[in-house]
């Protein structure tokens, strides 16, 4: 019953024609299905469509510095959840969250949402994007010791005859299987360079058309057409690239440049309105930007301005300490690693562009991605590290995308303020319900925080949890979320929120939004930033009512409340919170959760203020200790 609601909902937020494509689809699905009802097809074996029989990919179109001589011989991938990928690393089909296992059913027949019996499907496509099979190929390139590649050949037979064409957990998603046939077009790349065995790499030849194949015929449109159809866009390209294929890079670039200015705002912010997916977004486009430019292609205009804005968007939300101000989801998704794990995939992206775009928008001379070193030659990068660097303003107002970042004049202090829609397209898959919230950190230890994600395909309450309005740094009225949740990536009734002004003075800044979720009740919220280590946030409700205001702290704060006012020690940094109202209220310290990595949560603690009225004053002062 529950799903069948879900599906009425889903389908109220989809336009006629999106409702005839995807009929479209099925039919395509029914097709497949009677196609390739062999249990034990894999998708390696033999080239499925003989239109493009004559393909070949020429490995030495990937342009890998082969001459890169900083790197590290890792076996091991992080898997989401910190899962043990020793343990893991054949368990294909493994539920991670629980004992069970994905069955190997039709794909399109497969439930994967919201599978408490089994796990959490997200983190089962960890393992099977396949950044292990691009890893052990580069190992072996690197340093020409064979037990790599038999650790490849191993893991690459297994996963053929455990996983067939169209069957298991592995092939429900056409994003997932892109990520994966991009992994399988570095493994070829870097094998034929070592020249491994034919049989290998005609195998991951076979491979790679028929997913690129696949994908073409597959790939997101209409509401679901966000992030996925960019990614699986590069994918097609990147393929098309390798194959000099002109109308697979057609295609691409078509999608490409189409999505640029539908999926982002002209102030260079993603309309997904969460950062990782921002970020996700501009690695695709880097990667491909990059194949272009070794490639004599020319790169259509409009993506370098826009991803210009987008860079600086992104360098704005980060401080001095490469602390970031991430709202919406972060499922720490990525497209290519080469090291086993990157600790920072903002500064990456960043990096990443910085190399071919006419800015550094991060220091390029601080960075340690061994991505970049196979991705570009030592002199590429030396040539880009002499290049302007990009510095953050104190005050960045966005005033299309809906986020402001406020910084102190010494640059201790950074803040970021969501004043933004609630997300992107009509089903808003990535946003939280936290209009008007906001975080703070200092010196790079966070102290306000966004609670984070936690976890997409299972456990319903805690998905809904963490994207509830009670777990924001904002206002709730009558326990209520601004915006309805239908289901784990779907929305309904929405807040608008809106900028009424943004000052940037001499001594201070002041950020007024509103949001008018619990109409007809509007609430509006005035930052003042004293550009120093004082923050005063005024909330006015346009009716007397019952409300709270949450205040969510980092796990590794202390805190201590006495009277009206909140203490609270990170490090050498101490902070104190004093309410002020007319209206009588109460404060407590409560437990909350908090997801600081996708799949893992710890507990925290919450500043929660209960009254009933219209008004409260929060002011925030931090100062640092000197022993």
């Amino acid at each position: 019953m529950t799903n069948f609601m879900w599906l009425i909902k889903r389908l109220k937020a989809m336009s006629i024609p999106e409702l005839i494509w995807r009929l479209s689809q099925k039919m395509l699905q029914k097709i497949e299905e009677i196609r390739f009802k062999d249990s034990s097809l894999d998708v390696t074996s033999s080239l499925f469509n003989q239109r493009i029989k004559g393909l070949k990919i020429d490995d030495s179109r990937m342009h890998l510095n082969t001459e890169n001589v900083n790197f590290k011989l890792n076996t091991c991938i992080s898997i989401l959840g910190n899962f043990n990928y020793t343990e893991y690393k054949k368990q294909w089909h493994a539920g991670f969250q629980t004992k069970n296992t994905w069955p190997l059913q039709s794909s399109y027949l497969l439930n994967y949402k919201q599978r408490d019996d089994i796990g959490d499907a997200r983190t089962n496509w960890e393992l099977n994007r396949h950044f292990q099979l691009a890893l052990l190929a580069k190992n072996y390139a690197a340093s020409h010791e064979r037990k790599y590649l038999y650790e490849f050949t191993e893991l690459f037979e297994d996963w053929n005859k455990n996983n067939p064409f169209l069957r298991g957990i592995s092939w429900t998603s056409v994003m997932e299987i892109a990520i994966r046939c991009s992994n399988w077009c570095y493994a070829f790349c870097f094998l034929k360079y070592a020249n491994a065995p034919e049989t290998i790499t005609n195998h991951l030849q076979t491979g790679i058309l028929n997913m690129t194949d696949y994908i073409i015929k597959h790939y997101s449109r209409y509401s679901s057409a966000n992030n996925h159809l960019i990614i699986e866009a590069y994918a097609i390209g990147q393929t098309g690239i390798l194959c000099n294929y002109q109308p697979w890079i057609e295609i691409a670039v078509k999608i490409l440049t189409r999505e640029l200015p539908l999926q982002n705002y002209s102030d260079g912010v993603n309309k997904e309105l969460a950062l990782h997916y921002q970020s996700f977004y501009m690695e695709a486009m880097g990667l491909m930007i990059r194949l272009f430019i070794k490639n004599g292609f020319d790169i259509p205009d409009s993506w370098k301005i826009m991803l210009e804005k987008m860079c600086a968007y992104v360098a704005d939300c980060m401080g001095d300490h490469g602390e970031t101000v991430v709202f919406g989801d972060d499922d720490e998704g990525k497209i290519l690693d080469l090291q086993g794990g990157i600790d920072n995939y903002y500064q990456y992206t960043l990096g990443l562009l910085s190399i071919m775009l006419d800015i550094q928008y991060t220091n390029l001379r601080n960075l340690k991605y061994e991505n970049l070193n196979w991705l570009f030659t030592e002199n590429e990068l030396l040539i880009a590290q002499r290049k302007p660097l990009y510095r953050s303003p104190l005050n960045a107002c966005y005033k299309k995308g809906g986020n402001t970042i406020l910084r102190s004049k010494d640059r201790q202090i950074l803040i970021g303020i969501d004043h933004a829609a609630l997300g992107f397209s009509s089903i808003a898959a990535h946003g939280h319900a936290d209009a008007l919230s906001f975080q703070m950190f200092f010196n790079g230890l966070p102290i306000f925080v966004d609670p984070g994600t936690y976890i997409y395909h299972c456990d319903l309450n805690s998905r809904n949890a963490f994207r509830k309005t009670e777990n924001h740094n904002t206002i709730t009225v009558d326990e209520k979320d601004q915006s309805e949740i239908l289901g784990a990536f779907l929305w309904g009734k929405r807040a608008n929120c809106k900028l009424i002004s943004f000052k940037n003075l001499s001594d201070k800044t002041i950020v007024v939004a509103e949001h008018d979720g619990y109409h007809p009740i509007i609430h509006r919220r005035t930052f003042i930033f004293d550009k120093n280590r004082e923050l005063l946030i005024t909330d006015i409700l346009s009716y007397n009512c019952s409300y709270s205001l949450t205040f969510i702290l980092s796990p590794d704060v202390a805190v201590q409340l006495a009277w009206n006012t909140v203490l609270i020690s990170i490090g050498v940094c101490s902070c104190k919170v004093e309410f002020q109202s007319k209206d009588k209220f109460e404060i407590s310290i409560k437990d909350a959760v908090y997801s600081g990595q996708y799949g893992i949560q710890k507990r925290t603690k919450a500043i929660k203020v209960r009254s009933y009225g219209r008004e409260i004053i929060s002011k925030i002062t931090v100062w640092e200790n000197h022993y």
